[in-house]
């Protein structure tokens, strides 16, 4: 059986490549947070020693992506 993982769009936000709104979804793939457009190939990844580092210093943010 495989094990299905959980993909989640953000609401709201906008691709930083394409500027398309509301095409980012987040999922977590081997501990490891991932950040995607449907819209275009754009993707970011942070491992959960960066969440939760980002986590302490943002206490009400629950995950920080910072764009290049």
């Amino acid at each position: 059986m495989t094990k299905r993982t959980r993909k989640r769009f953000v609401a709201g936000a906008i691709c930083p490549k394409c500027k398309s709104m509301d095409t980012i979804m987040l999922f977590f793939e081997n501990n490891v947070e991932k950040l995607e457009c449907v819209q275009c190939d754009y993707s970011e990844v942070q491992t959960e020693q960066q969440v939760e580092k980002a986590k302490r210093e943002n206490e009400s943010v629950i995950g920080v992506f910072k764009p290049d």
